[in-house]
């Protein structure tokens, strides 16, 4: 949808406690739409658009919501978790984490195999028996509305919710030679699948009287930077953080107070997605430099996610594992003294 820019000729401040008189015009119910656009709920002001003669105002369109949606209840541990293609990867070293921690864990995945087999390993490797899984393809609305059923069905509630599934197609080349099988798989698991788990993620939260917290997990390109190679995957990621941003402020406008929406950034991770595409010099010089394995990233960004509901935040956040600076560190120390060389990869 193109972005809409609605120039205004005056905004006009009003105290608290007073409401925005309206234009001499007969009021239309059908002007509130415009408001939504470009009034935030939590200023209370009125502002005329020189395509319409009546104020808008913030209050009034608060005052008209139905109900406020607000966490009635404070989280406590063990916290429920739902790890979107959990059955691998950042996915299931994730999963073991909140096992370690106490929590109770959801997975899903696209095949039911995946799932059983990591069920398996992870109450083996945990010693935890409080997880379970279903099959799960993210692209497909029907089959993430039965995720929600089927976790409110074994928890009766989910606190956190990570949106971890995606894909590259284990494709590494130039867009111009990418099949169209491997393009519709790509942007419909990474957005399209996104923006489904994301909609019945918040319809499942905003019901809950604990509220609910959803992460929505980066990837290469989300910061703007290019990713020759795999393009799609790149183009997608970036439109993580916008749809993040977007959810943000529907929340916000909608005033729901008790579900927020959080990016999670693992950087780079020895999974089988990245190493697939470890055949150039510059692919090996990087995933040696700056790739951590899956357990190790897992390690910190858990304690992180979980401090949020911890404290009580109701603050979106951006939970970075590999940082700029810790990044740049890592490239000087192999430029200047040789470290991390042939870690992973072999290099030329």
């Amino acid at each position: 949808m193109a972005e809409m820019s609605v120039p205004t000729t005056s905004i006009q401040f009003f105290p608290k406690s007073a409401l925005c008189s309206l234009s001499t015009r007969k009021f239309n119910p059908h002007d509130l739409w415009v408001s939504s656009a470009i009034v935030s709920p939590s200023p209370r002001f009125c502002l005329k658009s020189k395509y319409n003669s009546l104020p808008f105002c913030a209050a009034a369109v608060k005052a008209a919501s139905s109900s406020e949606k607000t966490q009635t209840e404070p989280m406590i541990p063990p916290y429920n978790v739902l790890i979107t293609g959990g059955s691998k990867g950042i996915g299931y070293a994730l999963a073991k984490e909140f096992l370690k921690a106490g929590d109770n864990v959801i997975i899903c995945s696209r095949s039911d195999e995946r799932v059983v087999s990591a069920l398996d390993k992870l109450r083996v490797e945990t010693g935890k028996q409080h997880v379970w899984g279903t099959r799960c393809d993210v692209k497909e609305g029907e089959d993430v509305k039965n995720l929600a059923a089927f976790a409110k069905q074994k928890l009766k509630y989910i606190d956190i919710w990570i949106n971890n599934a995606g894909s590259n197609a284990y494709s590494f080349k130039p867009l111009a030679e990418a099949s169209d099988e491997d393009l519709i798989q790509v942007v419909t698991t990474n957005t399209l699948g996104l923006m489904i788990c994301c909609r019945e993620a918040i319809n499942l939260m905003q019901n809950q009287p604990r509220g609910g917290h959803i992460f929505n997990i980066d990837g290469a390109g989300s910061d703007g930077r290019p990713t020759p190679r795999f393009a799609a995957y790149g183009a997608t990621k970036r439109s993580v953080v916008h749809l993040t941003k977007s959810l943000q402020a529907e929340l916000e406008m909608q005033d729901v107070k008790n579900v927020i929406v959080h990016n999670l950034s693992p950087g780079m991770v020895t999974t089988d997605l990245l190493m697939s595409g470890a055949n150039t010099k510059q692919a090996k010089f990087f995933i040696n430099v700056l790739a951590e394995p899956a357990d190790v990233v897992a390690e910190y960004l858990v304690p992180n996610i979980r401090s949020i509901p911890t404290n009580g935040s109701t603050k979106p956040t951006y939970i970075r594992f590999l940082t700029g600076l810790k990044a740049y560190s890592q490239i000087f120390s192999r430029i200047a003294f040789g470290a991390r060389r042939n870690r992973y990869v072999l290099e030329d």
